[in-house]
């Protein structure tokens, strides 16, 4: 549990200039993101968008609901290599 705490924290970290609105994720290595200053997009079609133009994948919450709750909000994997968690926080922030 160290390993992923310390991987949220420089995640959370890194996008702490951004735009989005977070609260670091608790017994998880998914972080949410609330994306409602950057895009009025719902989350799959924003999610889509950041794979096919930016290569960042992001999961839909949407997806996990019969009945999604009106918010607007991204869930991103942590459990990366540095590199890779520094350059998705490079193009998230600059969102």
């Amino acid at each position: 549990s160290d390993f992923y705490q310390a991987k949220r924290d420089q995640f959370c970290r890194l996008l702490q200039g951004s735009r989005f609105r977070f609260t670091p994720a608790a017994g998880t290595y998914f972080q949410l993101l609330d994306y409602s200053e950057i895009s009025d997009e719902n989350d799959v079609d924003l999610a889509t968008r950041l794979t096919k133009e930016h290569k960042v994948a992001a999961i839909p919450i949407s997806v996990f609901y019969a009945e999604p709750p009106p918010t607007r909000l991204l869930r991103f994997c942590f459990a990366k290599d540095d590199r890779t968690l520094e350059r998705a926080a490079e193009i998230l922030c600059a969102l």
